[in-house]
C-alpha cells in the first residue's frame, strides 16, 4: 500500500488554522493535530509525563503535566525549553508516524503550528499556510478569553513571520470568510486528488 499524500498545514496564531483543519476533516480528510498530540502526551498516563517529571517534578499535578506550571518554569529558565523539547518532540514524531502508517486515505493533513520552525516541512509532499491581514489576526487573538497584547507579542516573537511562511508554502489560503475558506479547501483537495491520483 502506498503512503498517503502528506499536506502540512500551518499558520500563525489567529490565522484560522484550526478552523481550516476542521474543514478538511469535514471533507473526509484525516487530520493529525500536533497540539492535540502534546495534550495526550501530557495527560495522566501520557508518554511524556515521566520524562517531564524527571526534569521538573513541580510541573506534575495528579499524574499529568500541568502546562501552566511548565510555562512558569520555562519563563524562569528559558534554557530548559530545549530539554523539554528533547523529551516531547520524539514522542510527537512517533505518534505522527503511527497516524500516517494507519491511514489508508489518499490525502492526510498534518496540522503543525511549528511546521517550518521545526523543519518538519521536509517530510511533507506539500505545505499549506493559512493567512489573514495582521489587523484581522490581532482582533481574532485578542478576542480570546484572557489574551493580552503582551501575550500576543510573546507568541508572535516565537513564530516565523507570516510573510516568510507564505513565501515558503506550496499553497496559501486566506481565511477572511468561512465560505471562501471552505471553497478554497475543497478546491485544494480536488487539485491534489487530480494531480496525485
Amino acid at each position: 500500500m502506498s503512503r498517503p499524500y502528506l499536506l502540512g498545514l500551518t499558520g500563525s496564531i489567529g490565522m484560522g488554522k484550526s478552523t481550516t483543519a476542521a474543514m478538511f476533516a469535514e471533507e473526509g480528510v484525516p487530520v493529525w493535530d500536533a497540539d492535540a498530540a502534546v495534550h495526550r502526551l501530557y495527560a495522566k498516563g501520557g508518554a511524556a509525563v515521566p520524562g517531564v517529571a524527571a526534569l521538573c517534578p513541580d510541573a506534575i499535578v495528579d499524574g499529568a503535566v500541568d502546562r501552566t506550571r511548565l510555562k512558569d518554569w520555562i519563563a524562569r529558565d528559558p534554557s530548559v525549553l530545549s530539554q523539554i523539547e528533547a523529551v516531547v518532540h520524539p514522542l510527537v514524531a512517533a505518534e505522527r508516524a503511527e497516524f500516517i502508517a494507519r491511514s489508508d486515505a489518499p490525502l492526510v493533513v498534518l496540522d503543525m503550528p511549528l511546521l517550518f520552525e521545526t523543519g518538519a516541512e521536509a517530510m511533507m509532499d506539500a505545505t499549506l499556510v493559512v493567512t489573514a491581514p495582521a489587523d484581522v489576526q490581532r482582533a481574532r487573538v485578542l478576542d480570546r478569553p484572557g489574551m493580552t497584547e503582551d501575550q500576543l507579542e510573546t507568541i508572535l516573537s516565537r513564530q516565523m513571520p507570516d510573510a516568510e511562511k507564505r513565501a515558503r508554502a506550496t499553497y496559501v489560503i486566506e481565511t477572511l470568510t468561512l465560505d471562501a475558506t471552505r471553497a478554497a479547501v475543497r478546491n485544494l483537495i480536488a487539485k491534489i486528488g487530480a494531480e496525485h491520483a
